[in-house]
């Protein structure tokens, strides 16, 4: 065999090597850019996520000026002065003059552009926080009907203009009502559970602003978690004893931490009267659709296809926090993974897209650290499979997460389910009417089903668990 002539010539060989250092070349180039992106992109700070405050901003939201002065004078005005337009009580009839009188204001503002806030997330922030509460305003003190329900491009066009911006639904959400409604007392030291306040209320009850302050406490102690978290996923290996005994103390400080939160969601009791919370506080939450698919339905004046926008209102789902440490622990509410106990058929009829739905309406740079975390290869539900002196530690952090879900189901019954079956005191109307309605299902604010979607999280939640002899 003639070796020589099947051999490329010298320029084809020198270009083939060209080619081929090149190519390698490129793929380590590439290989170093993506681990310098993951590297870089582990640091929660890209994420707009503090280390101090957590998904709160670091520095109170400033008061919008100029000519965006007229939504902030209007929302100071409808702070508890406006009322619930199917409020029949003496005190709710005599503000429905000052209601209608502020809402032909608003019809009749100038479309402002937004164009002066968008490099600024902190502006954005706050013209979303005051928009979204004009929006409710709005929309809950009008007279009740049955017919759709227009929303005045005044407030529209903005909304979903600085929406798009910060990737978040135009609507209010759980940002506005907590993380963005928080300020101070004290502006020279860091929010923290101790020196905060809320600055907004719908009822102007105090009730209103326990509940919000149990949420925002819940939130700050859900801080720790983050550094938890964060510390997990730069650890530079998963296999000697000192990493093993980090992970495993962490984890049962992360059991401590939920029990800590658990035991601030509880503490709304005393604090938040449920019939004053169910009738109200809450209505002011509603969004489009939020009474069922029959329900009137919102429409952005000026938005085309604003049927399609994302505005079922605030709900706890949307709680970064919470998902955070759902997708640490590895919890699977989609009912992807075959574990055990196998899923309830009440469980399977669950909104199983929830979950997934609820960070629609989180600011995008929050949605962003969550899918980094869903997409990262380090899972410690895995580490604690294959380690016995995680499992337990594991298990620890899983229960006490199960046992937060068991007391959210309670609370909920107490404050939602329970109240839908009365009526709002002294409106024998009320009662009769919530009486006749008792036989339909109970909806969270975001429309949905709401036994069957806690006991479906609850479920999935103790599906995670190793030992199933402690489930």
């Amino acid at each position: 065999m003639d070796v020589i002539n099947i051999l490329p010539s010298p320029p084809h060989f020198f270009r083939l090597f060209f080619r081929l250092a090149t190519s390698l070349l490129h793929s380590t180039l590439n290989t170093s850019r993506r681990r310098a992106l993951l590297e870089r992109r582990l640091s929660q700070g890209d994420f707009d996520v503090n280390s101090d405050c957590g998904f709160f901003p670091p520095q109170q939201l400033k008061r919008l000026s100029g000519e965006f002065n007229v939504w902030e004078d209007a929302l100071a005005e409808a702070n508890n002065k406006l009322a619930l337009g199917d409020d029949d009580r003496d005190e709710a009839i005599t503000k429905r003059p000052l209601g209608e009188a502020w809402r032909t204001a608003v019809r009749e503002w100038p479309v402002l552009d937004t164009k002066r806030l968008h490099h600024d997330l902190r502006l954005l922030q706050r013209a979303h926080m005051v928009l979204s509460w004009l929006v409710h305003f709005y929309v809950h003190s009008l007279p009740p009907s049955d017919d759709d329900i227009l929303v005045p491009k005044s407030l529209t066009i903005p909304l979903v203009a600085v929406s798009r911006c910060l990737g978040i639904a135009p609507v209010l959400t759980f940002a506005d009502t907590v993380l963005w409604n928080c300020e101070p007392i004290d502006p020279s030291r860091p929010l923290s559970a101790d020196n905060f306040r809320i600055v907004n209320l719908f009822s102007g009850t105090e009730d209103e602003r326990n509940f919000y302050i149990a949420s925002a406490k819940a939130e700050l102690r859900g801080v720790e978690m983050l550094r938890i978290i964060d510390e997990f996923h730069n650890l530079p290996t998963y296999t000697d004893l000192t990493t093993i005994s980090k992970l495993s103390r962490d984890l049962n400080r992360l059991a401590t931490i939920i029990g800590d939160i658990n035991q601030v969601i509880q503490s709304v009791r005393p604090a938040c009267d449920p019939h004053v919370f169910y009738f109200d506080v809450r209505p002011w939450f509603e969004g489009s659709g939020s009474k069922g698919p029959t329900a009137p339905k919102w429409l952005y004046e000026g938005i085309e296809d604003s049927d399609k926008l994302d505005l079922s209102g605030p709900s706890a789902g949307q709680s970064s926090v919470m998902h955070a440490l759902d997708l640490f622990l590895d919890i699977d509410h989609k009912l992807r993974e075959k574990r055990l106990p196998a899923p309830t058929e009440r469980n399977k009829r669950a909104d199983l897209g929830f979950m997934e739905r609820m960070r629609r309406y989180m600011p995008g740079k929050h949605r962003d650290y969550l899918n980094f975390l869903a997409t990262t290869p380090k899972s410690v539900r895995v580490l604690a499979q294959k380690n016995l002196m995680l499992r337990d530690p594991y298990d620890n952090a899983v229960l006490a997460l199960k046992r937060l879900r068991d007391e959210h189901m309670k609370i909920a019954t107490l404050y939602i389910v329970s109240m839908s079956r009365s009526g709002r005191a002294g409106c024998p109307v009320s009662a009769m009417m919530a009486r006749l309605e008792a036989s339909g299902p109970v909806r969270g604010t975001g429309g949905n089903e709401l036994s069957i979607l806690l006991k479906a999280g609850r479920d999935a939640t103790r599906r995670a668990v190793l030992n199933k002899m402690d489930a």
